[in-house]
């Protein structure tokens, strides 16, 4: 029976040079930037909106999803570990400070990333003088399509996958010496990230750029965000404590994001949110 089954039997590692090797992980980072990059680049031309705006963005953005999904799982997920005296530097370290094995940043939390590029997104908007909800607006849709690649990242890595199945699309992890199927919840969720991603760019493609600020922000929080906690249902635990947990804390994660996003759209519709690129006379010169 288990020949029906997809043996996943993947190396995460797609070469090495030396003792450096490419995983397919970070191979989904680059892409998730380069792209995400190049449709920025669009959208400021649409909307003519000088690049230098653009280049600033792109490095407070990739500071923000590193540091704050690694921040994300060390404080959510394994606040007993490395909050200690003898761990609390693998926080930033590459390596296991007591054996000296190389990790290589092991555990990286959405949700973190997620609240570290929200308040990044404040302060480049305030020292910018930019409308925060026009730009949410337009990097939701560049963040969706990263979260895609990352999930098929977590795929070659045999990581973040769902319980037991009998559907014949199960996969059996053996890079982690699983011997029956698992839901490869990866799928499901880049899927739904590939999925979110068009609907967002066509609807801002289709409209020329012209939105109501937050309405798309608004929206995407709520898609993305229930599909995540709709997929956990499906996943295994991450951590020991999440076990006989009703919810589990990707899950408790999620619902205050799905709320903002309800709240959002409801102001967006009311025309409680500031329209404009900027925040001062520059959109009257537009």
């Amino acid at each position: 029976m288990l020949l029906n089954f997809i043996h996943w039997n993947v190396d995460p590692v797609m070469f090495h040079i030396g003792s450096f090797g490419l995983r397919y992980y970070s191979l989904g980072f680059l892409f998730a930037f380069v792209l995400g990059y190049l449709i920025f680049t669009k959208m400021f031309k649409i909307e003519k909106v000088d690049s230098k705006y653009l280049e600033e963005l792109l490095l407070w953005m990739f500071v923000a999803t590193l540091v704050g999904a690694r921040l994300g799982h060390c404080l959510f997920y394994q606040p007993d570990y490395f909050l200690t005296s003898a761990h609390w530097l693998e926080i930033s370290l590459p390596f296991d400070l007591q054996t000296g094995k190389y990790t290589g940043y092991e555990g990286l939390a959405s949700h973190g990333a997620a609240i570290a590029i929200l308040l990044t997104i404040w302060l480049y908007c305030r020292k910018n003088k930019i409308n925060a909800w026009w730009l949410l607006d337009r990097l939701v849709i560049v963040v969706a399509l990263g979260g895609a690649f990352i999930r098929l990242g977590n795929l070659f890595n045999s990581e973040i996958y769902g319980v037991e199945t009998s559907l014949p699309w199960g996969f059996i992890f053996e890079q982690n010496g699983e011997t029956v199927p698992k839901h490869p919840t990866q799928i499901y969720e880049s899927l739904s990230y590939f999925i979110i991603f068009a609907v967002c760019y066509i609807v801002y493609l289709r409209k020329e750029g012209k939105l109501h600020n937050g309405r798309l922000f608004g929206w995407w929080m709520i898609a993305l965000w229930g599909v995540r906690f709709l997929v956990e249902f499906v996943k295994e635990e991450q951590v020991d404590f999440e076990k006989g947990m009703t919810l589990d804390m990707g899950q408790w994660l999620s619902i205050p994001m799905i709320i903002a996003g309800i709240a959002i759209v409801i102001l967006s519709h009311q025309g409680k949110l500031k329209e404009g690129i900027f925040t001062d006379k520059r959109n009257k010169k537009k």
